[in-house]
């Protein structure tokens, strides 16, 4: 059987466990920023714990979800220091639609090569969302992993865990025709339809990545790059004042998948399309590369990250909460009796 020559260390395979060290000691000092009152352990425990306080029968809310090929456009910008952020607001707003307060979070970030700065910079920008949020960092994983990613790229994704009374958990179940719905606004594509955006960014039109294009009026790093932002303070401000009925988050699908996913069978959402002016990345998008309106869509938001449903009769009390909240919303539509789910656009 053939040997060595001479010894082989791990580094010499690929892995730079002094360089995981480097990484390890940057990612505590930034989770350690994050903690509140129920973690109960510190980074590097085999598992991390947090304990519920003053809670009467609450329900667990988790999710888990990464940024998809937004990565890909840091990888041509060099700029790492954002996506952490889109990857836990992302997570936020999945739970927040079922009502649920973030407690904690677990990031996991896999590379071929280690490079502790850029690891150091994606959690930076985890943390820092995390702590907006009032979610801590707990814990998560880095995987060096040779041969598994090209060099100089990564992965990252997320878990988060929130809690809701079960009393005040948002099911959709009161949601009734009549309901009106009312859209926040998206800062940017967020984390979906990345893979179509770089096709026609850079393939189609031949966009360089710091290219300044005056139909957007900034780069295209600057545009593809805008964080993917958080809704907590809206959905909170409305639930509060007992107003929110139902929300959804505009992600992969766009509104014509996701709005359905908030209502009762045999209720369908009749959006009204002429009630906000979509943004121009979109529109320029789809002159680019001529794409279909129902693709079109499904791939991207359009300028709508959040549509919340409040009753019919309390529209006005809604847009007076959001407005005293500083949220910028609009009307996008209403709730009306149809089979089937779907939307209706108008």
């Amino acid at each position: 059987m053939p040997k060595a020559s001479k010894p082989i260390a791990y580094k010499d395979a690929g892995v730079n466990i002094d360089e995981a060290d480097r990484a390890v000691s940057l990612i505590r000092a930034h989770a350690r920023q994050t903690f509140t009152d129920g973690v109960m352990t510190d980074i590097g425990s085999f598992g991390a714990g947090f304990l519920l306080k003053k809670w009467k029968e609450p329900v667990l809310v988790s999710s888990a979800d990464g940024v998809g090929t937004k990565l890909k456009v840091a990888f041509l910008a060099g700029k790492h220091d954002t996506v952490g952020e889109c990857l836990v607001n992302h997570c936020v707003n999945d739970i927040m639609v079922q009502g649920a307060t973030p407690l904690f979070f677990l990031d996991y970030f896999a590379v071929g090569k280690l490079d502790a700065k850029v690891a150091g910079d994606v959690v930076a920008g985890i943390a820092r969302s995390c702590k907006a949020n009032g979610c801590a960092l707990i814990g998560g994983e880095t995987a060096e992993m040779p041969g598994m990613y090209t060099d100089g790229e990564y992965d990252v994704a997320g878990f988060i865990v929130g809690a809701v009374e079960k009393d005040r958990m948002l099911t959709g179940a009161k949601i009734k025709a009549g309901d009106v719905l009312l859209g926040l606004p998206s800062t940017g594509l967020h984390t979906n339809g990345y893979s179509l955006a770089r096709k026609l960014f850079f393939d189609v039109a031949g966009y360089k990545i710091d290219q300044a294009v005056p139909e957007l009026g900034c780069t295209v790093a600057e545009e593809l790059l805008k964080v993917h932002r958080s809704y907590k303070a809206a959905i909170e401000a409305l639930m509060t004042a007992g107003l929110l009925k139902g929300a959804a988050h505009i992600t992969g699908g766009g509104i014509t998948d996701n709005t359905p996913r908030m209502l009762p069978k045999g209720l369908a959402a009749e959006i009204h399309t002429s009630t906000w002016t979509v943004p121009a990345v979109y529109e320029h998008l789809r002159s680019i590369g001529k794409v279909p309106l129902a693709d079109w869509r499904r791939t991207f938001n359009l300028g709508v990250g959040m549509i919340l449903c409040v009753d019919g009769r309390a529209a006005a009390d809604a847009s007076e909460v959001l407005h005293a909240a500083g949220e910028p919303h609009f009307p996008v539509g209403a709730v009306i009796k149809q089979a089937g789910g779907r939307v209706v656009y108008l």
